[in-house]
């Protein structure tokens, strides 16, 4: 199988849930980002992003997998990256997360076993514990990891959402190319 050749061995049940995803929610901050915040003397506070996980997102995309963020915080920076990503379900400032996924899956008429969520800490269990398949980065919070039912090899900010979108690509019967998306 060639998603275990790129990443690591995933088991069926995995698999199986992969198949049926049609949106995936991402949280930020140590998902997309590596979870550090860089503040500046002016109060500017600055992120970094990784291009390999800007072609993932666009790629699933393209292949028919809605994407949507919920992150706690709220940041023009988070505004503008996903944004340029074409990602148009962004939540932001959500402390509950959990009503934010509720509102996202009634508004594209989902359900639970429809949706993948890729998220690294506390705030991201209520709904990990709900989707149909929970994803935790490598370097998640070991609680996080614990209810999981799959665990990237890589970590947040570092690729670990490109291996969701290559293995949510891949368990649909998609090729991994180069069709007409940058990051």
């Amino acid at each position: 199988m060639l998603f275990s050749e790129l990443y690591q061995p995933i088991e069926e049940q995995a698999w199986q849930r992969a198949e049926n995803i049609k949106l995936l929610i991402c949280d930020i901050d140590g998902v997309f980002s590596d979870g550090r915040i860089y503040m500046g003397n002016q109060g500017e506070e600055l992120k970094a992003f990784n291009t390999k996980d800007g072609f993932g997102i666009k790629a699933l995309m393209n292949s028919g997998v809605q994407v949507a963020v919920i992150t706690g915080r709220q940041s023009r920076i988070v505004e503008n990256r996903m944004t340029s990503l074409g990602v148009q379900h962004i939540y932001q400032g959500k402390e509950n997360k959990l009503e934010a996924y509720a509102e996202l899956k009634a508004a594209l008429n989902l359900t639970d076993d429809q949706v993948a969520y890729i998220g690294d800490d506390g705030p991201d269990l209520p709904v990990m514990e709900q989707v149909g398949f929970a994803v935790a980065v490598n370097d998640a919070h070991p609680l996080i990891k614990r209810i999981a039912h799959y665990t990237t090899l890589m970590p947040g900010g570092f690729g670990a959402v490109r291996e969701l979108t290559d293995l949510l690509m891949l368990a649909q019967g998609h090729t991994l190319g180069t069709e007409g998306t940058s990051s």
